[in-house]
């Protein structure tokens, strides 16, 4: 019998200001199920700490510090400051409260912030990233370094250099921040991002979709990029449930939402979709139930649309129950009858999808991004036409009156994901990935 040798990963992943991110999460589920397979795996946060909603294995100290990091952007002084001032910049609290604030701004407003950071070795914040190399070789030279995105593709070339070992790149969603840049911040971030893509050894997308996306982004050959699906935390896939005969009763059909308070994830079309669910037949008592994170950035457009469904007279009908640790999500998860997100962008990963058929719940999907092929290897869920209310409505309809279609795609999908979409899954893949030649 082949033995097969433990990996020592070095896992880089980016803060995002006090929000929990589909990415975070990621990266945090990553490095667990990589330790438990026998891996030594090092979970790095960059900018911010990392917020989860399952135990966090990261380690406390943060490089490339949020505020150190616009500093020296921003100014020549903080190009040269002793440790101790950046020390003093990088305490837990200050990158907390500097993220939250910076999750406010819009990426058309940091373009050359972005274009700093891509510079690497050649710019402002190259302190940061000498830093970085110096901690990395304190320990045990790592035998791969993961970067979190492309966005992150400046810091490759120095990691690689200064530890000898190969670098992969993660692609989980990066192309929406880019996209919302102004010109001509967007444009020179794309040619930046090309030019340092050789610097990586081999790039890691979240599904073919992504995959293909981004080999066209980044202007490599599509076989540079491996496709790892994510993989549900152990610690959802176990946890008890604490709703009695879920989903049996039928008198107020629900439909749950969890994900990130926005315009991309498409709560206010689950919300225009309501009225015209509620006016078929069967479906008068239809209601949503949504969680997830809201940031200040966000705050006047929610604000506008629950004052939308007030108008409407639909506030008895509309829950919304804010950010959620995991007791409450699995709660929402197993307590409504369907979970519908109808994400306004292709989304690369859906890890909320995955959970919802984790604990037998089905879904209902716009069929763009990563969801057809999701839909296709679980058959957990149906797919609608984007952006079309009444498409929406009618599929809601069709699965909220079929109790046995239901219970046969929650059955399929909880089925499938712990057979393929475990976290486990993902780490074995992975590190099928990471022991690959470039």
């Amino acid at each position: 019998m082949r033995t097969i040798l433990p990996v020592n990963i070095t896992l880089l992943a980016a803060g995002a200001g006090g929000m929990i991110c589909g990415s975070c999460l990621r990266d945090n589920t990553l490095a667990k199920a990589l330790l438990r397979a026998g891996h030594q795996a090092t979970l790095v946060p960059l900018y911010t700490p990392l917020r989860t909603d399952t135990p966090n294995v990261a380690i406390r100290q943060v490089f490339y510090g949020g505020v150190n990091a616009y500093l020296q952007y921003a100014s020549p002084v903080f190009r040269h400051t002793p440790r101790f001032i950046d020390w003093l910049l990088d305490r837990n609290w200050l990158l907390k409260w500097a993220g939250g604030r910076g999750a406010q701004t819009s990426p058309a407003s940091i373009g050359p912030f972005v274009l700093s950071i891509l510079q690497g070795e050649h710019g402002p914040q190259v302190k940061e990233l000498r830093r970085l190399v110096r901690h990395l070789r304190k320990g045990p030279r790592p035998d791969i370094v993961s970067i979190p995105s492309a966005l992150f593709l400046g810091l490759a070339r120095a990691l690689r250099d200064g530890l000898g070992a190969p670098v992969v790149c993660e692609l989980t969603g990066e192309d929406i921040f880019l996209e919302a840049m102004a010109d001509p911040y967007k444009s020179q971030a794309r040619d930046a991002i090309r030019s340092r893509a050789a610097d990586a050894d081999r790039f890691v997308a979240t599904s073919r979709y992504y995959a293909d996306r981004m080999a066209d982004y980044l202007s490599v050959p599509r076989d540079r990029i491996d496709v790892v699906y994510p993989g549900v935390d152990r610690a959802v896939l176990e946890f008890p449930s604490s709703i009695q005969n879920p989903k049996s009763k039928i008198q107020n059909p629900t439909i749950g939402y969890l994900a990130r308070i926005c315009p991309e994830k498409g709560l206010d079309r689950l919300i225009d979709a309501l009225p015209i669910l509620r006016r078929l037949p069967g479906m008068e008592r239809a209601r949503v139930r949504a969680g997830g994170y809201l940031g200040a950035a966000h705050q006047a457009w929610f604000d506008a649309l629950r004052q939308h469904v007030a108008d409407q007279g639909l506030a008895d009908a509309v829950e919304f129950v804010g950010e959620l640790d995991l007791p409450g999500k699995v709660a929402l998860l197993d307590g409504v009858d369907v979970l519908c997100v109808p994400t306004a962008y292709a989304e690369p990963k859906g890890i909320f999808a995955l959970e919802a058929m984790s604990r037998s719940t089905s879904v209902v999907l716009p069929d763009h991004g990563a969801f057809g092929e999701m839909i296709q290897h679980t058959g957990g869920g149906i797919l609608v036409p984007p952006g079309d209310p009444h498409a929406l409505a009618q599929a809601l309809a069709a699965l909220l009156r079929d109790p046995d279609r239901r219970a046969a795609l929650g059955a399929a999908g909880r089925r499938a994901v712990r057979q393929h979409f475990t976290d486990d899954a993902m780490a074995a893949a992975m590190v099928e990935v990471y022991r690959r030649p470039a």
